[in-house]
């Protein structure tokens, strides 16, 4: 057991979890909840990991599946980042996904496990698209913060962070991270777990400049269109997902000494 009390980590989630874009699939994908498990062991080592994110999945996914094989690990510590998914499918479905993600905090308070948990980035700043979804995005992260109030959590918030804005931290789709904002998502989490020697720094800019022209936002959906929107509704017109078929990526519990050795230095 690590000098903090950490000697099982259990992240679960979808693809920001999973680490899509951090990599890929022919290398493998790391994600901030990989690099989070690196830097906790080089600091503390012994710890063991597991990873049950898989993309594409919603939040009755995380409560049906993941939650259930992450409690049966006994953890004490989780991440959990769910809600995306949910907040894009069209139809009647979110209000009942909002219920069910507030069930799914509850049975992590009540597993007395650490939980860090994360709000959503404002979308409506980086795609025109994203004023469609905009009151979505505070519904859910007002079920986010209002738990993470409520049980003590530690809180990740991307919606207000101004660095969450600058190009570099996403990939060409603007919805998930690049390997940089990974990298910054990991540093979030360990100044959410008050890790020493973590800071506040991730969420300041850079100095990037912020590419806002229209045709520049323009061009970033014609991006999320085609890598997204298109491959979605062909998948969902057969009643699939994009994380069918697919097991997580580490499915056990498992050293991080072994499993990661390196990731929380790699850029």
């Amino acid at each position: 057991m690590s000098d903090i009390g950490f000697s099982r980590f259990v992240a679960i989630g979808d693809s920001q979890t999973e680490g899509l874009w951090d990599g890929d699939d022919t290398v493998g994908v790391l994600g901030f909840a990989d690099r989070l498990a690196a830097l906790l062991d080089s600091r503390y080592p012994g710890l063991l990991y597991a990873n049950l994110a898989i993309r594409g999945k919603r939040v009755i996914d995380v409560l049906d599946n993941q939650l259930p094989r992450a409690l049966a690990m006994e953890p004490d510590l989780v991440t959990v980042c769910v809600g995306m998914n949910d907040v894009t499918r069209p139809g009647r479905t979110f209000t009942k996904a909002m219920a069910d993600l507030e069930t799914v905090y509850q049975r992590l308070a009540d597993s007395g496990a650490t939980v860090v948990t994360t709000t959503f980035p404002d979308v409506a700043k980086m795609l025109p698209v994203g004023r469609l979804i905009g009151s979505r995005i505070l519904q859910v992260n007002a079920v986010i913060q209002g738990a993470a109030q409520r049980h003590g959590f530690g809180l990740v918030d991307l919606y207000n962070a101004e660095a969450m804005r600058e190009p570099s931290i996403w990939s060409h789709d603007r919805m998930h991270a690049s390997t940089t904002g990974h990298i910054l998502f990991a540093e979030a989490a360990a100044e959410a777990l008050k890790l020493p020697g973590s800071n506040h720094d991730w969420a300041q800019p850079s100095g990037e400049a912020v590419q806002d022209s229209f045709a520049e936002r323009m061009y970033a959906q014609a991006q999320w269109t085609r890598s997204l929107l298109i491959p979605w509704i062909w998948r969902h017109a057969r009643g699939r997902s994009s994380g069918d078929g697919r097991e997580p990526k580490i499915g056990e519990l498992q050293p991080v000494s072994e499993l990661l050795r390196g990731a929380h230095q790699t850029a």
